[in-house]
């Protein structure tokens, strides 16, 4: 039976650092283990694994993490923190400093897409957005 599954991530000599910067980030975080190879750590009560593995691989958008936020304040900080040294890209998609994607979506953003009349709205509305606007979302 499996006990528990949880990401790995590959990291060029920089695994303390990433789990250093994300424990930072979240609420409830804490590195767990460290050694020169990996250190494990808990974000929000989630346990991730941060490698450091070399330069053979390198993250892409294949894989994102994704922080569903109650309020614009919350998308704002998370926003505004991975994206300093990180990367904007589209429809809530951003790069951290270290090449991880995450996507910071509105936690209203199912229920408003489950709406059909407004739905098509919506999508037209964050299709033009990097940084999700909840209240232009709710007005769309």
């Amino acid at each position: 039976m499996i006990k528990t599954i949880y990401p790995c991530l590959w990291f060029n000599g920089q695994a303390k650092e990433a789990a250093e910067f994300y424990c930072s980030v979240f609420d409830n975080s804490k590195i767990l283990a460290d050694t020169p190879m990996v250190v494990t750590c808990e974000l929000q009560g989630k346990k991730f694994m941060c490698l450091n593995g070399g330069p053979a691989f390198h993250f892409s958008e294949a894989v994102s993490f994704v922080i569903e936020c109650e309020t614009q304040e919350e998308i704002d900080y998370f926003w505004d923190t991975f994206t300093k040294e990180g990367k904007e890209s589209s429809c809530g998609w951003l790069k951290d400093k270290f090449g991880v994607s995450w996507q910071i979506v509105p936690s209203i953003l199912g229920q408003l897409m489950q709406d059909r009349e407004k739905a098509p709205r919506v999508m037209a509305a964050f299709m033009k957005m990097k940084k999700f606007n909840i209240e232009a979302l709710m007005n769309a």
